[in-house]
C-alpha cells in the first residue's frame, strides 16, 4: 500500500520510497521567480556550478515586484534575465505574464504524479493537479539548478475528507480558512495533506488550486487533490507532456480528519495568524480602508467573476484594487465585461502578478490601516508596517469594498 506522495517519491527516486524515508529525487520541472532566483543564482555560483542540468525544465516567471519599483529591484531583475539569458532558459516570463503559481500551470507544467519544487512556499498550490508540488529555499533550489535532483524526507499523508455541498456566496476561500483555522498553522508539520471527498470533487480548478494553495499555512509539505476528469479537462491542450496520474491505496493513509461543510458559513481570518478563523458575522462592521482581490490564492477568473457579479451597478466605499493572477485571467475578464464591471464599480486594476500581497509594491496599507484580502497571509508587517490584514473570500471582499466594512455576502 503506499499513498499518491510515496507513490511520486518512488517514481522519481528509482525505488519504493516510504514515509519517513529520505530519498534522493530527481525533479520534473523546478521554479523560481525575480524574488528568489536573485538568491539562486548567487548560491549556483558560489557552489562552482557553470550550467544548470536541463534549461528547458527550469520556469522563470517575473512576480513579485512587476513592474520594478525601484532602482534596486530594476538592477537585480536585470541580473536574473541575463543570467536566464545566458543559461539559454527556455521558459522564461517576463513581468506582466502573471503569478508564477498562475502561470506555471496555465503553461502546462503541473501535471499529475510529477514531483515539482519551487522556490517559494505556496509551490504546493500544483497539488491541485494530483503532483506532488513543495517549496524550498534558495540553496535547495540552486542544487536543484545544477543537478535536477535533490534530497527529500517522504511525508506521511493525511486524508481530509471533506462532505456536504457548500452554500450560496461561501466558496473554496471559506472552506480552506475553516480547514486552517481547525488543523492549526502547525497541525500538518511536514505532512501531506491529501484532499477528498464530494465536496472536493465539485471544486473547480480554480477552487482546488485554492484549497492547496494554502496548505503550506498548516505547515503542509504538500497538499493534493487526486487528478480526476476536471484535472484532464484543464490540462487539454496544456500539458507539456504525456504524464500518469496516481492515486492513493485504501488504509495507506498515517491519519484521517473528516469534515461536514453544509452549515459552513463565510469565513474570516484576523491579523496576526491565518488559523485565527471566525464566522464572518462575527466581525461584521469591522471598518475597511483597503480591499484586496487578486493574489496566487484569489486572482483567477472565477474569483473575478463573482466579485463583479457583486460589484456590478455599485460603487465601493473602500479603496479596492484588483489584480489578475495571469494574463491570461485578465484578457478573459476583459472580453467577458468583468473588468469593466469592477472599474465602473471604482476598483483599480493592477499588472497581473502578486502586487501589495508581500508588503513591497502597488497597494502597501498606512500603519494602523485594515486591509481585508484575498490572500494567503496576514502576518504582522505582510502589507506594511503596522498594518492591519483579514483574510476572506473574493466575495466577502467584494461586500465589504460596497459597504466600507467587513460584511456577509449573503447579505449583499
Amino acid at each position: 500500500m503506499a499513498t499518491i506522495s510515496e507513490k511520486i517519491f518512488s517514481r522519481a527516486s528509482g525505488h519504493r520510497a516510504e514515509a519517513g524515508e529520505i530519498v534522493e529525487a530527481e525533479v520534473d520541472y523546478a521554479m523560481s521567480h525575480d524574488g528568489t532566483s536573485v538568491l539562486a543564482i548567487k548560491a549556483f555560483t558560489e557552489m562552482g556550478s557553470e550550467r544548470v542540468w536541463d534549461p528547458e525544465r527550469i520556469v522563470v516567471p517575473f512576480d513579485h515586484i512587476v513592474p520594478a519599483n525601484n532602482s534596486t529591484a530594476a538592477d537585480l531583475q536585470r541580473m536574473v534575465r541575463s543570467w536566464a539569458r545566458d543559461q539559454g532558459i527556455v521558459h522564461f516570463f517576463e513581468g506582466g505574464r502573471g503569478i508564477c503559481h498562475q502561470v506555471f500551470p496555465e503553461e502546462g507544467f503541473a501535471l499529475p504524479g510529477t514531483l515539482l519544487v519551487g522556490a517559494d512556499s505556496h509551490s504546493c498550490t500544483y497539488g491541485a493537479f494530483g503532483a506532488f508540488g513543495t517549496g524550498v529555499g534558495a540553496t535547495d533550489m540552486a542544487e536543484i539548478y545544477s543537478r535536477g535532483r535533490l534530497w527529500f524526507k517522504v511525508p506521511e499523508t493525511i486524508a481530509v475528507r471533506i462532505s456536504g455541498r457548500l452554500g450560496e456566496m461561501v466558496l473554496a476561500k471559506d472552506l480552506t480558512l475553516m480547514l486552517v483555522g481547525a488543523i492549526g498553522a502547525d497541525g500538518a508539520t511536514y505532512r501531506a495533506l491529501e484532499y477528498l471527498g464530494e465536496t472536493v470533487e465539485s471544486l473547480s480548478i480554480s477552487g482546488r488550486m485554492t484549497l492547496c494553495n494554502m496548505g503550506v499555512e498548516m505547515g503542509a509539505k504538500a497538499a493534493i487533490v487526486p487528478a480526476d476528469g476536471t484535472t484532464e479537462e484543464y490540462l487539454r491542450g496544456r500539458a507539456r507532456g504525456p504524464y500518469q496520474p496516481v492515486r492513493s491505496d485504501p488504509g495507506s493513509y498515517d491519519a484521517e480528519m473528516e469534515f461536514d461543510v453544509s452549515d459552513l458559513s463565510p469565513q474570516v481570518a484576523v491579523p496576526f495568524r491565518v488559523d485565527q478563523v471566525r464566522p464572518v458575522g462575527d466581525l461584521a462592521g469591522t471598518e475597511v480602508d483597503q480591499v484586496f482581490i487578486g493574489t496566487c490564492t484569489n486572482g483567477r477568473l472565477e474569483d473575478l467573476e463573482i466579485a463583479a457579479r457583486i460589484l456590478k451597478g455599485r460603487e465601493v466605499k473602500a479603496r479596492t484594487l484588483v489584480i489578475p493572477a495571469s494574463r491570461e485571467v485578465l484578457l478573459q475578464a476583459l472580453s467577458s465585461g468583468v473588468l469593466e464591471a469592477l472599474v465602473r464599480a471604482g476598483a483599480m486594476i493592477g499588472t497581473p502578478g502578486c502586487g501589495p500581497c508581500l508588503g513591497a509594491h502597488m497597494g502597501v496599507i498606512a500603519e494602523e490601516e485594515v486591509c481585508l484580502s484575498t490572500a494567503n497571509r496576514n502576518f504582522p508587517g505582510r502589507m506594511g508596517k503596522g498594518g492591519l490584514v483579514y483574510l476572506a473570500s473574493p466575495a466577502t471582499a467584494a461586500a465589504s469594498a460596497i459597504s466600507g466594512e467587513i460584511t456577509d455576502p449573503r447579505e449583499v
